[in-house]
């Protein structure tokens, strides 16, 4: 079933503008493997299939962090042989975890911190260096998490405190780190600081957000939230009206007051001091609006919400933004451990550089150049790779291409025959390059996205507003398949979104079984990322930039040379390697990885055939 998801329903707005104007749109199809890479046919599946007992979580023992400052070890991956001193998060593997999807440790339908710390052993044969947790505090879910009513508390569905502490230290010790999920831009408006703000234009709390009084009975200007109609709401209690860049419910704060931003500087200063070893900070760029409030530039077309388009010209990626990032990144150098910033962000190369600042605000933006493209194109894909690693601020790369607002990659890239070979392809990509890979649950399985088919299903808020043009993001956010038991062994409980489709064939107890699974093809890139210093350290050298079908690259580093080739098209793809212009010094190619079975180790550098969407690496 195909849909489209326009970028503007995505969290990472400060890039919306550049998808508007170039048309963006991302098709994705739910999808099937190929039995020519060894998977099995996938049947239609209306039931889940006889339940099996579900396993005993595993037993993870082990003491609350405590103290001031926590140390965080400094060491890089295991096998690696390092040269220099690099900041742990270059070389790491970091996995995005949904809490609400990912283990059911308790029988209530919902994902929760036990959950995950019960399978952190499974992330550590993966090869997982760190875990981004989405928000898991206190909230009214309006927005599942992101709308958040207290910073410094654990919500009750996912655990306490003390499990957060465990989580924390149970995930020490296998040497993967815990991040977490910094919503900076605005608070539910159940938060104690909204709730005061709201009672009177004299409270302490009024210019904590941004208030206004309307013109001629309607809002202060045009400005609009991008999940649908007026970012502007108005509260009886003062008859003012209170500005949201998300849903009424998400008020956004005011940083031009400076007790907002010490008393968020404060609450990073919390978690860091429970050992998380930094943030992903949720939409960034949207801290500060233009304090004259004049309207935005709209177009005439419409969204999903039938609103005009508009270009937030004043209300997105403001200059302030990077006062608050320095004083932000001051915090997290404060303490030991090279803690990280990975930020939301967006828009071309030149501007996301502008987000590393003087190498003193966000280690690593995202860029959703390839997450937002829609389709595999070779040549984009060089271009857009070499344009990132060839930044002007010089800074480290992160690759990413599913998150918990976009289609998944199975569902976005699949061609319905290719699947899992699709699959492995954009493994390579994520694991190859120079950059941190950031993935998300799933993805090292197949996960597809299972969209809802009724309005009824609907449970993101923004799929019951823009239905049918707009379903929401619940497809992308649907439980962690385990095995092929009831509920994909999520849990015993009714799961608070349905499992897909195709977790029979594609779960994790399957395909450990499996040799030739996307699984074992990413523990088995993963391992490579880790002892081969040209894909640890080396230099990102491109090949043959300009070929419509075929992405190849060199990594380099010393005498270590490594060749990825990734045929991005349907059909066979000729390409040749010119040793000369190259620099290429052996005699002796073979082949180290491919994701199609049978290929022949020895390799023709001159006359190269790859079949459709196959990947190879290639030892120089």
């Amino acid at each position: 079933m195909k849909r489209n998801f326009a970028p503007e329903f995505r969290r990472g707005f400060s890039h919306y503008l550049v998808a508007v104007l170039i048309g963006l749109s991302i098709g994705g199809h739910s999808t099937r493997a190929a039995a020519s890479d060894k998977q099995p046919a996938l049947p239609e599946v209306k039931a889940a299939v006889k339940p099996k007992p579900k396993p005993k979580p595993t037993s993870n023992s082990g003491k609350p962090a405590a103290g001031k400052k926590v140390p965080l070890t400094n060491s890089l991956v295991v096998n690696a042989k390092c040269t220099g001193v690099d900041p742990w998060w270059k070389h790491a593997v970091i996995y995005e975890i949904y809490p609400r999807s990912f283990k059911d440790s308790d029988g209530d339908g919902i994902g929760d911190l036990n959950g995950i710390t019960s399978e952190l052993d499974y992330l550590q044969k993966l090869g997982i260096d760190a875990i981004w947790l989405t928000p898991c505090y206190p909230s009214p879910q309006v927005d599942f998490g992101y709308d958040i009513s207290d910073y410094r508390a654990i919500a009750k569905e996912y655990g306490t405190m003390a499990d957060f502490e465990r989580l924390v230290a149970e995930a020490k010790k296998r040497n993967i780190r815990i991040i977490m999920d910094l919503v900076m831009n605005h608070t539910s408006d159940k938060h104690q600081w909204f709730l005061e703000s709201k009672s009177s234009k004299t409270n302490p709390k009024r210019d904590w957000y941004i208030w206004r009084d309307g013109k001629n009975g309607s809002p202060p200007n045009n400005w609009s939230s991008v999940f649908g109609h007026s970012a502007w709401k108005l509260d009886p209690t003062t008859n003012q009206y209170y500005y949201h860049f998300f849903y009424p419910e998400q008020p956004d704060l005011n940083y031009r007051n400076k007790e907002v931003e010490k008393a968020m500087l404060d609450i990073a200063s919390f978690w860091l001091d429970k050992g998380v070893a930094g943030f992903r900070l949720d939409a960034i760029g949207t801290l500060f609006e233009n304090p004259e409030m004049p309207d935005n530039p709209e177009f005439e077309s419409t969204n999903a919400f039938g609103d005009k388009y508009q270009e937030h010209k004043y209300t997105t990626d403001l200059p302030e933004v990077h006062d608050v990032l320095r004083d932000l990144r001051k915090v997290l150098n404060s303490y030991p451990g090279d803690r990280v910033l990975i930020g939301e962000t967006g828009g071309d190369v030149k501007r996301l550089s502008t987000m590393f600042g003087q190498d003193d605000e966000i280690q690593l933006p995202m860029n959703f150049a390839f997450t937002d493209s829609g389709k595999l194109n070779a040549k984009y894909f060089s271009e857009q790779i070499l344009a990132w690693d060839r930044n002007p601020a010089k800074g480290w790369p992160l690759y990413v291409l599913s998150n918990h607002d976009g289609p998944r990659q199975f569902t976005k890239f699949g061609d319905g025959l290719h699947n899992d070979r699709i699959a492995k392809l954009l493994a390579t990509f994520l694991l190859t390059t120079r950059g941190t890979p950031l993935l998300y649950y799933g993805e090292e399985i197949g996960m597809e996205n299972y969209d809802p088919r009724r309005v009824e299903d609907v449970q993101d808020p923004i799929g019951k507003i823009g239905w049918p043009k707009e379903k929401g993001r619940d497809g992308e956010r649907t439980p962690m398949q385990w095995s092929d038991s009831l509920n994909a062994g999520f849990s015993p409980h009714r799961p608070w979104l349905p499992v897909a489709l195709n977790y029979p064939t594609h779960n994790v107890q399957y395909e450990q079984r499996d040799k030739s699974s996307i699984l074992h093809f990413y523990e088995n890139l993963i391992t490579l990322r880790r002892t081969r210093q040209a894909l640890l350290h080396g230099s990102y050298e491109p090949v043959n930039a300009n070929n419509e079908s075929v992405v190849a690259y060199i990594r380099k580093s010393g005498k270590d040379r490594v060749l990825v080739l990734m045929n991005m098209s349907s059909k066979d793809a000729k390409t040749a390697v010119d040793r000369k212009a190259n620099r290429i010094t052996g005699t002796k190619s073979k082949v180290i990885l491919s994701n199609v079975t049978g290929t022949t180790t020895a390799i023709n550098l001159q006359a190269l055939t790859l079949k459709p969407w196959q990947a190879l690496l290639i030892q120089l």
